[in-house]
């Protein structure tokens, strides 16, 4: 959701700049700052927004700068005339302070409000339409740099579940020692068939072969996910819990040291993937 986007207009009288920033957050958080002669705009710039940048905290601001004769204040001449003349009766001074007092009174200055120019307006409009569009531009280019991370880790998360699989046969035949060992340990003679009911009932109670088939439809689903053309960030939030809930799984069943070390290997990638996915529209 980080961009940034920024247009310069160069009207007749005046510099009008327009500057975007957008950072990450659960919802649109807009802030819009605008002189006021455009505040009656403001709601359809919002809708705009809302509707191209859809979520992040974003900034909006316009800024005008005069670069010509052109302002909305006028002295008020009969007005600053009438306070010399009466400054004039209290001290004999020089006119040109007297009017440097003068223009300092009430009502020396005329404040003309000023109306917006349609023309004008759907000219700056045209602008922060390219404004945003530069933002969007910036996301996609991001979009496209995560996009390579993600498949990357997800490729990564893939292999280190091969090795997991692959290590599954040596981490029963593991268990199955430790237990016969236990057993012999005692120095008891034991039902032979009995012990290979309670190791086949041990064994299926720690199988993970539900959990390696959904993690891997999981890292299917992420990887199909992305290449949705729809703002995806949330969806692929939650597929990422559910990869989580299934390496957690694994590492809680596994009770065996060299696989849950690949386990810790797959909650670090699964992790910066979490945190990218911050960033994800």
């Amino acid at each position: 959701m980080t961009g940034y986007g920024k247009s310069v207009l160069q009207l007749p009288t005046k510099k009008v700049t327009i500057e975007l920033k957008s950072l990450n957050s659960k919802n649109l958080d807009l802030n819009a700052r605008m002189p006021s002669i455009y505040r009656e705009k403001e709601l359809a710039i919002r809708k705009v927004l809302a509707d191209k940048l859809v979520r992040g905290k974003v900034d909006f601001s316009i800024y005008v700068e005069a670069t010509a004769e052109d302002t909305s204040s006028q002295i008020n001449t009969p007005v600053v005339k009438q306070y010399i003349a009466q400054l004039k009766e209290v001290v004999d001074g020089d006119t040109t302070e007297l009017l440097k007092m003068a223009v300092r009174f009430p009502d020396a200055l005329n404040t003309i409000r000023e109306e917006i120019d349609e023309n004008e307006w759907h000219t700056i409009e045209a602008e922060i339409r390219k404004a945003i569009d530069d933002l969007v531009d910036y996301r996609l280019n991001e979009g496209k740099v995560l996009e390579q991370d993600f498949n990357a880790r997800i490729r990564s998360i893939e292999d280190i579940l091969d090795q997991v699989i692959a290590m599954d046969p040596e981490r029963v035949e593991g268990v199955r020692e430790r237990l016969l060992k236990g057993v012999t340990e005692l120095k008891e003679k034991y039902d032979e068939n009995r012990f290979e009911q309670e190791l086949v009932y041990y064994i299926e109670k720690f199988d993970i072969t539900e959990e390696k088939v959904r993690l891997k439809n999981h890292l299917n689903y992420f990887a199909e996910s992305m290449k949705s053309n729809e703002s995806n960030g949330k969806k692929l939030g939650f597929i990422s819990q559910e990869m989580g809930r299934e390496i957690n799984t694994i590492g809680s069943k596994s009770n065996y040291a060299p696989m849950q070390q690949l386990v810790v290997q797959m909650k670090d990638e699964l992790e910066k993937i979490k945190e990218q996915l911050l960033n994800v529209l």
